[in-house]
């Protein structure tokens, strides 16, 4: 028996509306991304867009977590806590979200540069979602959860940069994490086998610098081992039996 869960075709029109959800949330809340806001009020002009559209906050109360969305700036990997933190010029934020539709888990990132970076940076970033749209390419019914990580470590390590080995995309369903784990690092053709109607989160987590990670001060918060940037790009796909579909 499959450890996947495999959608139904019901279950595959619910997924595409909550992606629909998500994608206008995250696309909106990076339009207010600006000098002088703070990430708090990103996080309520989330959590407003999502309701509005008869859609849940998954990560708001999962395992505690307090907001609609993590922000994650510069050095901050994945799960910062939304607060008065001002945005200023020059800040690298990811915008991580998940809505539940009908009792379906859509879970999508994207990263914004705030102003004037070097193009070191803005290439980097770049470079960062490039990975995910190519660890997407490779996938299809049949093909290994390996052919992924491959594919995004080549691309990333292939500009100079590194992947954060300890953190990796998984499945998606009913719950948010589901079997299996996604890493970012990785040999092609080794790993689980997708079947067709698996729902899966792509997400390269990535820095300039090392490829570890430390703990925040605040108990979810990750950082980067060097205080180098790190960025975070994620889709949520279906597996098909000849591709695939991007959800969010």
């Amino acid at each position: 028996m499959s450890r996947f869960q495999i959608l139904t075709q019901e279950q595959i029109k619910d997924v595409r509306e909550g992606g629909k959800i998500l994608k206008g949330c995250l696309e909106h809340v990076a339009s207010c991304v600006r000098e002088g806001i703070t990430t708090l009020e990103l996080d309520r002009i989330a959590e407003e867009f999502i309701r509005s559209r008869s859609g849940v906050p998954t990560f708001k109360g999962y395992r505690g977590f307090p907001a609609t969305l993590c922000v994650s700036i510069n050095d901050e990997c994945v799960h910062g806590i939304p607060g008065d933190r001002v945005l200023k010029d020059g800040d690298i934020v990811s915008l991580d979200g998940g809505v539940t539709y009908r009792g379906l888990v859509t879970d999508s990132a994207t990263t914004v540069i705030l102003g004037d970076v070097p193009p070191e940076v803005r290439r980097f970033v770049s470079v960062s979602k490039q990975a995910l749209e190519a660890g997407c390419s490779v996938i299809r019914s049949a093909h290994k959860v390996g052919d992924i990580s491959a594919k995004v470590q080549e691309t990333v390590e292939g500009a100079g940069f590194h992947c954060l080995h300890a953190l990796t995309g998984h499945g998606l369903g009913n719950e948010l994490h589901q079997y299996p784990d996604i890493p970012n690092v990785g040999e092609a053709h080794t790993g689980p086998m997708l079947p067709a109607y698996s729902l899966i989160a792509i997400e390269p987590i990535t820095s300039m610098g090392t490829d570890r990670i430390r703990e925040g001060e605040d108990g979810w918060t990750l950082k980067t081992w060097d205080g180098s940037l790190a960025a975070h790009f994620e889709h949520t796909v279906l597996v098909l039996p000849e591709g695939r579909e991007i959800i969010v």
